[in-house]
């Protein structure tokens, strides 16, 4: 529940508010930190009966992910000793030895920035890419590693400081604020705009 409020941080609700604010809403004579994590829980999903670690359903998003970062992404992040959750720091090899286990793949660690010479990510797009958006909600914990300036006329930032994670390429609802909506509307310009010079272009 944690990790996925970080994530997708998103309006009209803001999951990391709602669970902060049960955290910062406990009384000082239960401020334990079992009792701010359960504070948390219950600001966000209620008083109900508790169920802990409950069924999960898989998903080919889930699946596809797990592959994906067994296979081409590895990313070693963990739990360091500062925060309220047990520490789990990152252990490569328990981590191949899961991804062999489930997927029957060894993990490469320097795959991605070997292939597309992600050391100086920058220089090898200026050089090689183009008609790219680099859309980034900094609310998302993963904007951190994202692109969050122009790197070409056709290798563009596009962020937004209250976005989460892929929330401009979800559906539009009527509750989406307008700077989610006018970001859509930068992106829609961006790419009709490589469409009108690739035909201009063609002409």
């Amino acid at each position: 529940m944690y990790t996925t409020a970080a994530q997708y941080d998103r309006p009209p609700y803001y999951p990391v508010t709602v669970i902060c604010g049960g955290i910062d809403g406990i009384s000082s004579k239960k401020s334990d930190i079992l009792s701010k994590i359960y504070a948390g829980v219950v600001a966000f999903w209620g008083n109900n009966t508790c169920k802990v670690n409950g069924p999960v359903n898989i998903s080919e998003t889930s699946e596809g992910w797990r592959w994906q970062t067994c296979s081409e992404m590895v990313i070693p992040i963990g739990i360091g000793n500062n925060t309220m959750f047990e520490a789990q720091p990152y252990n490569y090899e328990s981590f191949a030895r899961d991804c062999k286990k489930k997927f029957g793949v060894t993990p490469r660690p320097h795959w991605v920035t070997t292939y597309y010479g992600g050391h100086d990510i920058k220089l090898v797009l200026k050089n090689f890419g183009s008609n790219i958006i680099f859309s980034n909600g900094l609310r998302d914990p993963y904007s951190s590693g994202g692109v969050l300036n122009n790197i070409s006329d056709s290798l563009v930032a596009v962020h937004t400081v209250n976005g989460s994670h892929c929330l401009d390429i979800l559906g539009a609802k009527e509750t989406d604020p307008n700077w989610l909506v006018e970001q859509r509307k930068t992106e829609i310009k961006i790419m009709k705009g490589w469409i009108t010079q690739y035909y201009g272009d063609l002409n």
